[in-house]
């Protein structure tokens, strides 16, 4: 069955704002999204390859040398679907996009053999 990259995104305004919030409203967020993402993972358990992580800052690597960067992405996972669209539609109640600050999910195939 086809694997595909799962990464979820979010702008950072969004990442800002939410850590603006106090740590009540935080923890509030976190009590009924975390429970959300546990229930997701184990209703789609059998799709879920790898169950990945959040990441943090960016650095980047170029010719010139070695900088901070900055894009969307702040976690990932690796899913098998019969298609890209149906992977997609794992992610459409998922708590990063209905609970947490999260824009979006890209969902990319794996052109060679994903790690184990």
């Amino acid at each position: 069955m086809p694997k595909f990259l799962a990464v979820y995104t979010m702008k950072h305004e969004d990442f800002k704002r939410f850590r603006s919030l106090s740590k009540a409203e935080q923890d509030a967020i976190d009590a009924r999204g975390i429970p959300k993402w546990l229930e997701w993972e184990e209703r789609n358990a059998s799709a879920i390859l790898h169950r990945g992580g959040m990441v943090g800052k960016t650095t980047r690597v170029t010719r010139e040398g070695i900088s901070p960067a900055a894009n969307a992405i702040c976690g990932y996972l690796i899913i098998e679907a019969e298609t890209a669209e149906a992977a997609a539609r794992l992610f459409q109640d998922h708590p990063h996009i209905t609970v947490f600050p999260g824009d979006g999910v890209d969902i990319m195939p794996f052109v060679t053999e994903p790690p184990d």
